[in-house]
């Protein structure tokens, strides 16, 4: 692993030369005179779209992504769970209650993996043109993909450790501007209340990025699956109920989570977060979010003895997934 990180920052130093040299490339940017806050001028909205998502911070897309294609990341899915394909950079996470019994096998193992940006079966998801089209209309035409994950989550086993508190993903994010990052998350099966779908809090995301600790949860929660702690626990809430190949974008600092999984099935999704190629990084020491660098940092000695920035861990998760990349790595 030491050695995959060395040369993959190696890789990163060669590509932030490189793009130094890099000349008249742009990014679409709202006009000064636009109304618009959160979306981009670009035609693959409609009016009412960029409306909805300006107000609300959200936007569900029926049946963006094919089956067969969905079908496919299933597949990829299982090679990985069954070991048939290891990757040194892949995350493969355990629901604190599965780590705490004894091991299951296979699929039923893993609730979560991250970090496939290298695997070009599961990368396709990212930069597939229906979903690309969609994302440039929040980042820009130039679009890193930062952060992957397919979501496998378990059937609770009445403690309530498949649910993820509510959240907002800048949290983790050490770049900016906010409003040029955006989750594409799609549905790989039907999804509702019952085996935990998203929900939301509409129109959070024109607040400000709050502090985040682990929530005090009798049976434990997840590494790294922080909650926000302060929020108005009667804000209005949209639970997400889509069909398999339904992907909803969501902006960074939008309030989302999701419930327990109270059936007996797994439930899955694939996500992918975006942000536009020229993005700047942010030293995120004395920020709300400087528990999640120093907890990043901490694991990553802890479990591969590596000195590393957290901004290093970033750049070297990102992998271009449109247009060309103005300087993010």
């Amino acid at each position: 692993m030491a050695s995959w990180a060395s040369s993959r920052l190696k890789v990163v130093a060669n590509q932030i030369n490189a793009n130094q040299n890099i000349q008249g490339a742009e990014c679409l940017r709202r006009p000064l005179n636009s109304r618009f806050r959160y979306t981009l001028d670009d035609n693959k909205l409609t009016h009412n779209q960029r409306e909805f998502y300006e107000r609300n911070g959200y936007l569900v897309i029926k049946g963006l992504v094919s089956h067969d294609k969905i079908d496919r990341y299933r597949d990829e899915f299982q090679k990985i769970c069954s070991r048939e394909v290891e990757l040194p950079e892949l995350t493969v996470m355990r629901d604190v209650a599965i780590a705490k019994s004894e091991f299951v096998a296979g699929e039923q193992a893993v609730t979560k993996i991250q970090n496939f940006q290298s695997y070009d079966p599961l990368f396709d998801y990212c930069s597939l043109p229906e979903i690309t089209n969609y994302v440039q209309c929040f980042t820009s035409p130039n679009i890193m993909a930062v952060h992957t994950m397919l979501i496998n989550k378990p059937p609770d086993p009445g403690l309530k450790t498949s649910r993820h508190p509510l959240h907002q993903d800048l949290h983790y994010f050490p770049f900016r501007p906010a409003d040029r990052i955006v989750c594409s998350w799609t549905a790989m099966e039907k999804i509702n209340r019952a085996n935990g779908c998203l929900v939301v809090l509409p129109g959070t995301h024109q607040g400000e990025l709050k502090q985040h600790d682990y929530p005090e949860w009798e049976n434990g929660v997840n590494k790294m699956y922080h909650g926000v702690k302060d929020f108005d626990p009667k804000a209005p809430m949209v639970h997400l109920e889509m069909e398999k190949g339904d992907t909803v974008f969501f902006h960074p600092i939008l309030i989302h989570g999701s419930g327990a999984n109270k059936t007996e099935g797994f439930r899955k999704a694939i996500s992918c977060h975006y942000a536009a190629s020229d993005c700047h990084f942010i030293n995120l020491a004395g920020t709300v979010s400087q528990s999640i660098k120093k907890e990043a940092e901490e694991y990553a000695m802890k479990r591969f003895g590596l000195e590393i920035d957290y901004i290093d861990v970033w750049k070297m998760r990102a992998r271009l997934a449109k247009g060309v990349d103005l300087g993010f790595q």
